[in-house]
């Protein structure tokens, strides 16, 4: 049966990388709560015992992951749109906020190239 924490279904693969399929959860907080609740880094998702989810849950509930993160991941950036600060109205626009450069690169924000005809003579 596979194993559910936080309302994520976790993909049958090694615990250590399963983990991080629970938002705000990375490759070094699950190596730490797996450490904390004294799992081996190498069994699989599917193969874990209810007092070993149970653990990872208490180790979870300590940090903020998933729907509280999301939402508090929303409200900053919408704090920062409307304080009218630089980086909110980046954020508004989908443009880059960290000072990388937008004439070049940034498609993945700015979405598909747009090629311009030569001047005709």
């Amino acid at each position: 049966m596979p194993a559910r924490i936080s309302g994520v279904t976790l993909p049958n693969k090694r615990i250590e990388v399963a983990l991080t399929y629970v938002f705000g959860v990375g490759r070094p907080l699950s190596k730490a709560i797996l450490e904390k609740a004294k799992i081996p880094f190498d069994k699989r998702a599917d193969d874990l015992e209810e007092e070993e989810l149970v653990k990872i849950r208490t180790a979870l509930d300590s940090i903020p992951h998933e729907g509280d993160l999301r939402r508090k991941v929303q409200n900053d950036l919408k704090r920062l749109g409307e304080i009218g600060c630089y980086r909110g109205y980046r954020h508004r626009r989908r443009l880059p906020c960290r000072g990388q450069r937008t004439q070049t690169n940034a498609r993945t924000r700015k979405g598909k190239k747009i090629t311009i005809a030569n001047k005709k003579k």
